[in-house]
């Protein structure tokens, strides 16, 4: 098999209350016979995110089952945002492959086969999960998040030239070292990482880029969402900035 090692790379901010659960998928989660390595970045939470992370670490690392698994943790002391963690996260990686994890349990590492199968099968540089062209269970909330994002959808397509269903999903996988060149580039440091990296993608001559079906449990703001409709506005700006910029 020529990919052998995936890194999972979670960002997380104030998830106390799912995070545990979240590393306990991750760590059962099936990748096809790929090594995991777990790199987790504790954005500045302040509550007792980081706590429950290095319990639940100890946990994993007591068990033998886990010695196929390399767990990281990076705690970072100031809140700077999701693109941000990645972003160190994607630099720390040592992966053939690495997938970007959210830790608050809406994307379903159950899909990491479905992710995983076009770099083995096509050859793919980098592979986007879809909420849109997916026959797996998909909680239906609200109308203008998925006006927006299928509006974000099309003006980024519009100016990559690309076809995607949803670019703003957050299951997103790459070929480690594409994804380590691109790191050091990437300059958002909130929620937009999506429109940047699907322009910087764009900007690659021949790129292999697929993307799969999958589920989706999408939280209200009540149970904890964080994305706003400003965050939507920045990504417009965003997408249109990336796409038309010289880099």
């Amino acid at each position: 098999m020529k990919f052998k090692t995936i890194s999972i790379v979670i960002p997380v901010y104030n998830e106390e209350n799912l995070v545990t659960k979240a590393l306990q998928r991750v760590i059962k989660s099936d990748t096809c016979g790929l090594k995991k390595e777990i790199i987790i970045i504790n954005d500045g939470s302040t509550d007792r995110t980081l706590t429950k992370i290095k319990d639940s670490f100890d946990i994993a690392q007591d068990k033998s089952a886990q010695d196929k698994q390399k767990l990281i943790l990076i705690n970072k002391k100031k809140n700077e945002g999701k693109g941000a963690a990645l972003k160190i996260g994607f630099k720390k990686s040592t992966g053939d492959l690495v997938v970007v994890q959210d830790a608050d349990l809406e994307y379903n590492p159950e899909d990491y086969p479905a992710l995983i199968e076009p770099f083995i099968k096509y050859n793919a540089d980098a592979v986007f999960g879809s909420r849109f062209i997916s026959a797996q269970p998909h909680r239906i909330l609200y109308f203008w998040h998925a006006f927006g994002n299928r509006f974000l959808t099309f003006l980024s397509n519009m100016l990559s030239n690309f076809n995607l269903t949803d670019v703003a999903a957050g299951y997103k996988v790459f070929r480690g070292d594409l994804i380590r060149k691109i790191a050091p580039k990437l300059k958002v440091k909130g929620f937009g990482f999506d429109p940047e990296i699907t322009a910087r993608l764009a900007k690659i001559k021949n790129i292999k880029l697929y993307e799969v079906g999958i589920s989706y449990q999408g939280r209200t703001y009540e149970e904890g969402k964080k994305i706003n409709w400003i965050d939507g506005i920045k990504a417009i700006i965003q997408t249109l900035y990336f796409n038309l910029k010289i880099d």
